[in-house]
């Protein structure tokens, strides 16, 4: 049984970030797409279900973006340099078995972190929201700059475990067991239904 604080919907937000074609295609060969798309359409419908929100992040860049990234940005400037992931690109869209509705939140960034370049945590707290549910691909990269920035926030977070998937294994368990611990709950999608629905 989990140590987690039940959750208060009304409150929560389930941060959906990355899980776009493009970046689904990146993960090794041993992960499941699949399982993992079924795990998050689950979670996505226990946090609907409670009546909490889902938020969604994509990244995409314009032609002025790409213009804007400077040659000094060693993750971004080889993005820029070949012109990948432009914000209309199906490849750049969120993945279609986990579609956004009417209501949600949505926002594009242009660097790691789902809040350092949207109005990503202005949304969330026009809506009252202080308390944050993570996942997301990677787990060294949106997941990763949006725990550490959301910490500084002060929000309450979560991170689920089997709702982030890395390129790297050992990178995405080391992040899971040894960093965000100290910042977040580690839970799973199942531990989230239970949660959800704690007195």
């Amino acid at each position: 049984m989990s140590t987690a604080p039940a959750l208060d919907p009304t409150h929560t937000a389930l941060l959906v970030m990355d899980y776009q074609p493009a970046i689904l295609a990146a993960l090794p060969e041993g992960e499941d797409c699949k399982a993992l798309l079924d795990r998050m359409e689950g979670a996505i419908a226990d946090v609907r279900a409670s009546g909490g929100t889902i938020a969604y992040v994509r990244v995409g860049f314009t032609e002025a973006d790409w213009d804007a990234i400077p040659g000094t940005n060693k993750s971004f400037a080889p993005l820029a340099q070949h012109r990948v992931m432009h914000h209309e690109d199906p490849a750049a869209a969120i993945h279609e078995r986990l579609a956004p509705q009417d209501g949600d939140i949505i926002v594009r960034k242009i660097r790691y972190g789902g809040m350092s370049t949207t109005d990503l945590d202005q949304q969330l707290r026009e809506r009252g929201i202080t308390t944050l549910v993570v996942s997301g691909i990677s787990t060294s990269g949106v997941v990763l700059s949006t725990v550490m920035d959301a910490a500084d926030r002060d929000y309450q977070l979560y991170v689920l475990s089997d709702g982030v998937a890395d390129p790297d294994t050992e990178v995405h368990n080391v992040l899971l067991h040894h960093v965000f611990p100290s910042r977040a709950h580690i839970i799973d999608t199942a531990e989230l239904h239970a949660l959800l629905r704690a007195d």
